[in-house]
């Protein structure tokens, strides 16, 4: 009798550390989904780029410094690849996107030219779609890291090196980043 009781219990023990694995590994790859989310949106961000600012060079071409700097700005975006790095760059970028949009309010043809319209108007999505995807990329990481953090399954996280993510979060070092890229109309 005490054989089974201690076989069961053993049993449950087996199965407790099963469904906590399992759990982990369906919170890391849910976060990991969350962060190719992101980078979805960004590829899309960072392809109407270039087509923004060939659009704003033909109406200001004396404005060189501020397409060589979202041009740059954009390159260091595309090449970060964790969170933080990802984020500061993210930051730089839309700093540089205002500035972009600062020049193209000095001039009224570029504001009513159709294609310029067209392509703020799928900036302004992409930016609402990063949100989101930030949002969600977020919120699976900090049930990921409460998990790992918390009694008893930071036992099965440090045995099986389940290790904690970082959030995509803004710098406190660019609060202008807070603020969302203006697109004026």
């Amino acid at each position: 009798m005490t054989l089974y009781i201690v076989l069961g219990i053993l049993a449950l023990v087996v199965l407790w550390v099963v469904f906590a694995f399992n759990g982990f590994v369906s919170r890391v790859n849910r976060t990991k989904e969350a962060w190719a989310d992101i980078d979805v949106q960004l590829k899309r961000r960072y392809d109407l780029i270039p087509n923004l600012v060939e659009t704003v060079k033909g109406y200001a071409t004396h404005e060189a410094a501020a397409f060589e700097n979202v041009t740059k700005a954009r390159a260091a975006a595309m090449g970060a690849t964790d969170p933080s790095a990802k984020a500061e760059a993210e930051n730089m970028l839309s700093s540089t996107l205002k500035s972009l949009f600062a020049v193209s309010e000095a001039y009224p043809d570029l504001k009513a030219n159709e294609n310029f319209v067209q392509l703020q108007k799928e900036l302004a999505d992409t930016e609402d779609k990063i949100q989101a995807a930030r949002r969600f990329y977020n919120s699976n990481v900090q049930e990921l890291n409460t998990a790992v953090e918390s009694f008893p399954g930071n036992v099965i996280a440090s045995s099986f090196n389940f290790k904690k993510m970082d959030l995509f979060q803004l710098t406190d070092a660019d609060a202008a980043a807070r603020e969302p890229v203006k697109v004026g109309f």
